[in-house]
């Protein structure tokens, strides 16, 4: 997990913060959150990408929790 705050936000995110957060087991990842450029704020559960409506910092971090609990039952 990486989270920092920004000067500017990332386009297209509106928010002060950069973040990638991954889960993996056995080599493969079954849940990541990040925001790069030019895609903003989304979320991979398995080999599924949706966009992810960002918060602040402590939703983000319930909302990986969440899929990581999810994923792993």
């Amino acid at each position: 997990m990486v989270v920092w705050r920004v000067p500017e936000p990332v386009p297209p995110s509106e928010h002060p913060y950069k973040y990638r957060l991954v889960f993996v087991r056995d080599g493969k990842r079954l849940v990541g959150y990040d925001n790069e450029r030019g895609k903003g704020d989304h979320r991979h559960i398995g080999k599924t990408e949706t966009p992810y409506r960002f918060r602040d910092e402590d939703q983000l971090l319930k909302d990986f929790w969440q899929d990581v609990m999810e994923a792993t039952k």
